[in-house]
Order: structure tokens, then C-alpha cells, then sequence
């Protein structure tokens, strides 16, 4: 895979893929704003998917889970501008903005495709990836503070998650997990994402499904594998990656061990 990322600073990327696919499970501690220059994208969510390509601009909020599969198409690489909006970064931001924060539900993803201004905002940055020597922290905080307020006065609702500093409480472990069992992450940070230490993560995990959590997960992800073959026809190579799995052969080798039969014959 060649992959290739300029710095600005290490809030502002430019990312490009020039291989065929890259695939990651990730959850983010910054929000991520993206720019897509060309490319595509599917981000896989617990309730939702989400395509995405050149041209449009969306907004990832903080600590949630997804599996991002990223393309290239029509020739071109998988290419974005990225801008993290840090914490540290937004708390500056808002400590003089008198807001009233609402704690209702907010979209997973914000969408802003093609929209003129941010488009202008990110676009502007290109220039700078080919400039030499270090990058003024002065100008990054004004391009950043340039993004914040586009967004802030295209969604009036983008404030219940940027001005949102809380870190995640403790939640009801049953339905995290059975929301989120797809997804590859690390046990701490699953812990962390419920509410967490490891040990308490592990303790409580052990005490309301009475297995380890690596062996619930595996068979969670082969269970909803065989509904995906064999109910919605679908073929081994399109779905090990959105159930859970990181190869091919690691998928069809627990498949077969778990149901007698490969994923392949099972979904002629």
C-alpha cells in the first residue's frame, strides 16, 4: 500500500492512497473534518453506512466507532484534506461563546457536500503542502478558526458536538457491545468507550455474557457473516471486512471451523 501524508501541522493533512483499498476500524479522539479532493470512502456505523467522494466535506465527531474503507476511482488516488478539531483546540474556541448546548441526538455524520464555503476554507490549504520549512502555528489557528465558524453558521446543531467536552460515562455494556461487536478495537478502548477501566471492562463483560470477550466477539462477527451469505446472497469478498474481519483467510479459516463448510460454498 503507498500511502502518503503531508503535515502541515499535526491538526491539517493532506492523505492520499494510492493502492487499491485500505481498511481500518477506528475511532477517533479529535473530530475529523474532510475534504474529499478524489476518491471515495464508505464509513460503516452501528445503525448506518455512509458513502462519500470527490467533493464532498463531512464532519466525524469524536469517540465513535467505524470501519472506514477507503478507494481510489477512475485512476485517481484516495485523496482528502483532514483537519482535526482537538479538543484543546475548541475549548480556546468557545471560552468567550455564550451557548446553549442541547444534549439531544445529533447526526452521526455531519454531511456539508460541496458547499461553497468550506470548500473555499479547505482548498485554500493546498498551496501550503508544497511550501518548505515549518508551517506558521499563527496561520493554522486562523484556518482552523476560519473551519469552525463555517460550521457553525451552516448547522446551528454542530455546537452540541463541538462544545461537548464530556468523556464518554458509564453506559449499559449489553447494548454497546451488541451495537458494536464489528468493530476491531483494541479492549481498552473499548472499556474506555463504556465507561471503563480494562479490568472493570473485563470483569463486567465476564459476568453478563459469561465468555471472554475476544470469543464473544468472534462469534458474533460469524454469526452475522452467515446471515449476510446466505440470506442476502451476498459473497464472501464483501462482507468479511464490514463483519469484523481483517483477511480473507482468517475469515474463511473461522467460518469453516465454526459451520463445517467454507463462506464460498455456502453462498452458491
Amino acid at each position: 500500500m503507498d500511502h502518503i501524508s503531508k503535515y502541515l501541522t499535526r491538526e491539517i493533512k493532506l492523505s492520499s492512497y494510492e493502492d487499491k483499498l485500505f481498511k481500518s476500524d477506528l475511532v477517533f479522539d479529535d473530530h475529523m473534518l474532510i475534504w474529499f479532493i478524489s476518491g471515495e470512502t464508505k464509513i460503516i456505523q452501528a445503525h448506518t453506512t455512509s458513502y462519500f467522494k470527490t467533493g464532498d466535506i463531512f464532519l466525524i465527531p469524536r469517540n465513535q466507532l467505524a470501519t472506514i474503507v477507503n478507494y481510489p476511482k477512475n485512476g485517481q488516488p484516495h485523496k482528502t484534506v483532514v483537519m482535526h478539531l482537538s479538543t484543546e483546540r475548541l475549548k480556546r474556541f468557545y471560552e468567550n461563546i455564550d451557548i446553549n448546548r442541547k444534549s439531544s441526538s445529533v447526526p452521526a455524520i455531519f454531511s456539508f457536500s460541496n458547499h461553497p464555503f468550506l470548500e473555499s476554507c479547505l482548498a485554500s490549504l493546498i498551496p501550503y503542502f508544497d511550501v518548505k520549512g515549518e508551517f506558521p502555528e499563527s496561520i493554522a489557528t486562523l484556518k482552523i478558526t476560519e473551519a469552525i465558524t463555517i460550521l457553525r453558521e451552516i448547522d446551528k446543531t454542530v455546537d452540541n458536538v463541538l462544545a461537548n467536552f464530556d468523556e464518554p460515562g458509564k453506559v449499559d455494556l449489553i447494548d454497546f457491545m451488541q451495537r458494536n461487536y464489528m468493530f476491531n478495537m483494541p479492549m481498552e478502548r473499548l472499556g474506555y468507550l463504556t465507561g471503563r477501566s480494562l479490568s472493570t471492562f473485563n470483569r463486567d463483560f465476564k459476568k453478563l455474557f459469561n465468555v471472554t470477550p475476544q470469543k464473544w466477539l468472534t462469534e458474533k462477527r460469524l454469526e452475522l457473516a452467515y446471515y449476510q451469505l446466505t440470506e442476502k446472497k451476498k459473497k464472501p469478498t464483501e462482507i468479511y471486512l464490514e463483519v469484523g474481519f481483517e483477511d480473507l483467510s482468517h475469515f474463511s479459516f473461522a467460518f469453516k471451523k465454526k459451520y463445517g463448510v467454507s463462506p464460498i460454498a455456502i453462498s452458491i
